[in-house]
């Protein structure tokens, strides 16, 4: 049996694209390299902001690569939407130091998608526990408290729960599900009654203030459109006292690298924009990501970010609309629970087993949560 060697680079521009993406695949856009490399380059993602590149790779005795983990080594926990602020707050009442830590993770991205890249022609298992072996050993190299790997989807997470260090963590988004729907009424007839009113009364009363919107797909992206889109998403952040995660260059290198996975809805009144979000997407699955707006407007983000997203579904034959984390006002608007996963490494003996106890009775919660998130579906059947 032929060794495995790990590696940590502290940019992913020490490995090649064609490497990364021969991993990956560039079905899921946000662990793509193209995605991760202008996270990278733009400024958005350094030691700076507190996102330090640490990826690992795995090559085998011809030094070809085998797996790799996009991986960070943080000193805060913005940007990752599994929140363990009260981990690190017991930390620091306890004398002791919760960050640096290190995350498996897409920054800014709770949407669930590949964590663990391993190539086709590799023992999937041998690998990811090549990977698992070298995260620890990181943990004592760095001085980091704890490893945690966010949103793995199911083939990553399976491969992880071999490493009986992680705990596992539950949590829900909500996601849309294309039924095989011809149009949004045909959606519409599958939810009740009351529902199906109280949707169409939304959009209609988006129609009535003057509001129409413009799909413009990546390639067709001018500096206008972004320019505006990028004045939209700025002040989701300002208004809240913050400064927004990602550049304009961020986002003008995404277009310019993705664009075929890439598309903006702007929403116009008298003429101008008023509104917009940025989507990306794969074969089967849109995901909304960023959302803004320069005035107030009755059902404008619902409108923008949900129904015009579910139109481009059904007319796309795109299977699920990933919506972004949060958000129960989504129940009411048919998206399901959908559950969420992140596993959880804590070197502290004392610590793991406190934060075992605590997964163990917030598993409970969020079970129930689901049950009562799927009783109140709007649908037909949930009458």
């Amino acid at each position: 049996m032929t060794a495995l060697r790990a590696e940590f680079i502290d940019s992913i521009e020490a490995v090649s694209p064609v490497q990364w993406n021969q991993l990956s695949g560039v079905d899921n856009p946000f662990i793509r390299y193209e995605f991760l490399h202008a996270l990278e380059t733009t400024g958005c993602v350094t030691e700076a902001t507190g996102w330090r590149p640490q990826h690992i790779l795995i090559r085998d005795t011809h030094n070809v690569l085998v797996g790799a983990a996009p991986c960070y080594l943080k000193n805060h926990s913005y940007g990752e939407y599994v929140f363990d602020w009260a981990w690190a707050d017991a930390y620091h009442r306890h004398g002791l130091e919760y960050y640096p830590k290190l995350l498996t993770a897409v920054p800014f991205t709770p949407s669930v998608g590949p964590r663990l890249l391993v190539s086709a022609n590799a023992d999937r298992e041998r690998v990811s526990l090549a990977i698992s072996h070298a995260m620890g050993e990181r943990l004592h190299q760095t001085g980091a408290s704890s490893w945690h790997v966010l949103f793995p989807d199911e083939s990553s997470r399976i491969s992880l729960s071999e490493d009986k260090t992680l705990l596992l963590r539950h949590g829900t988004q909500f996601h849309w599900l294309n039924e095989g729907y011809a149009s949004f009424d045909d959606f519409l007839q599958a939810l009740a009654s009351r529902k199906r009113k109280n949707i169409r009364k939304e959009r209609q009363a988006v129609l009535s203030q003057g509001i129409t919107f413009k799909v413009i797909e990546g390639p067709d992206v001018g500096e206008c459109e972004l320019e505006a889109f990028y004045d939209f998403y700025q002040l989701t952040y300002l208004k809240r006292g913050q400064r927004p995660y990602l550049s304009y260059a961020f986002f003008q290198r995404l277009i310019a690298v993705m664009p075929e996975q890439v598309f903006l809805i702007l929403a116009q009144r008298e003429q101008r924009f008023v509104a917009g979000a940025l989507f990306l997407k794969n074969p089967s699955t849109l995901f909304g990501r960023y959302w803004g707006c320069t005035e107030e407007f009755n059902h404008l983000h619902f409108e923008t970010c949900y129904y015009q997203g579910i139109d481009y579904c059904i007319a796309h034959k795109l299977l699920r609309f990933d919506a972004g984390a949060q958000g129960e006002h989504k129940l009411l608007r048919g998206f399901r629970p959908t559950p969420t996963y992140s596993l959880h490494r804590i070197e502290h003996p004392a610590f793991r087993q406190a934060i075992a106890n605590f997964l163990d009775e917030e598993r409970e919660g969020v079970c129930e949560y689901v049950r009562d998130a799927n009783a109140h579906l709007p649908f037909k059947q949930a009458e």
